[in-house]
């Protein structure tokens, strides 16, 4: 089913598969940068075969969220991280009486980190998953590390000159808030300071388990243990995923397209926290 969550002028769309199994968890979902919620379907489908509920959300301006980013959209990365708390408010009902995992992909794994950051006592969750999530800082990219910086300095001047991102060749069209502490991520490694949630990422205490995966170009695994190294209050726990081990190519987007050794690797962690 399709839930539409009203967000003041703009509008999330939300699709949900209820749980078959009383006992099962729910996982919330929280796609790429410009990635619609359908990409996410044979992810659902592995997630859901056990009885898992799933809802996945289409991220501001993206599918068939609402509105599409120009000039006139202000929302950023604070907005993104409130949303998730919408999420989990609109499926209370069908989550009551079982564990709940946020499910972040790369900016959606953003907005998950910083939702707990800020405001995890209002939502509380049982975990987190971060898959393909980091902290995408040049330095980390070694041979590529000057493009990597030129790159997201690039789209950051862009989005201030025309007031949005138009989406030429990366991460769809977004606004210009959201593109500004993304490239300060790139630029600095760490999230902006008017976020607010510097020192707060050690009070996440949720376990967490982050997830990267062969031949990701835009989140190499030295991102992901920059990102796990700031969760010290978290039992985090890093796993690698291979093409062998998934049995079919991977990178930064196409391991939801081949989603069996991921999903594998979730449901082995999950025992200890359901």
């Amino acid at each position: 089913m399709q839930l539409f969550l009203d967000r003041g002028a703009d509008r999330l769309s939300v699709d949900v598969t209820p749980a078959a199994d009383p006992q099962a968890p729910f996982f919330a979902v929280f796609p790429a940068m410009g990635v619609p919620a359908r990409y996410y379907g044979q992810l659902v489908e592995r997630l859901s075969a056990d009885g898992s509920g799933v809802a996945v959300a289409d991220l501001r301006g993206t599918g068939d969220s609402l509105p599409k980013a120009t000039r006139a959209a202000r929302y950023a990365m604070t907005d993104l991280a409130d949303d998730v708390g919408a999420v989990l408010a609109a499926t209370a009902e069908l989550r009551a009486g079982r564990r709940t995992f946020l499910l972040g992909h790369s900016l959606g794994g953003h907005a998950c980190v910083i939702h707990l950051a800020r405001c995890a006592p209002e939502h509380p969750v049982d975990g987190l998953i971060l898959i393909a999530s980091g902290l995408p800082h040049w330095r980390l990219f070694g041979s590529r590390s000057l493009g990597v910086l030129g790159f997201a300095e690039g789209i950051r001047g862009i989005s201030a000159l025309l007031g949005h991102w138009p989406g030429w060749g990366f991460g769809g069209r977004q606004s210009r808030g959201v593109i500004q502490d993304w490239a300060h991520t790139a630029r600095r490694g760490e999230f902006a300071t008017r976020l607010g949630v510097a020192d707060r990422l050690g009070d996440i205490g949720v376990p967490v388990l982050a997830i990267s995966v062969d031949t990701d170009q835009y989140t190499p695994p030295p991102t992901i243990e920059l990102l796990a190294g700031k969760l010290t209050g978290a039992k985090v726990t890093r796993v690698h995923v291979s093409a062998a081990e998934a049995g079919a190519p991977l990178d930064h987007f196409r391991w939801a397209k081949s989603p069996g050794a991921v999903v594998e690797r979730i449901t082995a962690w999950l025992p200890a926290y359901v």
